[in-house]
């Protein structure tokens, strides 16, 4: 069967059982255009019809020729790309005629995790918090426990240090 589009009249070749009693909705692969095909309906005595032709350029013999309306199609090898039994095979994808119900809930378990840079970023975060904290309450701690405060003075003089290493690194490259 031979196609038409209706917006840029380009032509389409289609196999005959492609397009059902129904319908089906195609689509011009040229223009984007869609609309609902219906199938075509041919006589059968068009199809069965045969022309004869009389040749008169010679005047030693007289041919008859017969020539079919009918002309032969050379089908791609291998499925119909868009047939439903290749699509369902292939790809998982069912066409029924029926309409999906809306109401239907799927439930689609997704296990949510937090990336590698998240969880960096946010344990930077809570770092930062913490050491504030005991910076800004590090006097109340000294003088309810007097024995920390040779550990709290370590801890930050570390924390100097490591920012010290750290201005140089970038300071000199």
């Amino acid at each position: 069967m031979i196609l038409s589009c209706n917006s840029c009249e380009k032509k389409f070749v289609v196999p005959d059982n492609a397009i059902g009693v129904n319908g089906r909705l195609v689509q011009c692969s040229s223009c984007g255009n869609q609309w609902k095909q219906f199938p075509i309906k041919i006589d059968k005595e068009v199809k069965s019809k045969k022309i004869e032709f009389k040749v008169k350029s010679t005047p030693k013999k007289i041919k008859s020729y017969t020539k079919t309306t009918k002309q032969k199609i050379k089908k791609k090898t291998g499925p119909d790309l868009y047939s439903p039994e290749y699509l369902a095979k292939k790809h998982g994808i069912k066409i029924d005629s029926k309409p999906t119900p809306k109401n239907k809930i799927t439930k689609d378990k997704t296990k949510n995790s937090f990336g590698f840079y998240y969880s960096l970023i946010v344990s930077i975060i809570i770092a930062t918090f913490l050491l504030r904290l005991l910076y800004f309450t590090q006097d109340i701690i000294i003088e309810k426990l007097p024995i920390l405060e040779i550990y709290i003075n370590y801890l930050f003089e570390s924390i100097r240090n490591i920012k010290d290493i750290i201005q140089n690194f970038f300071s000199n490259y």
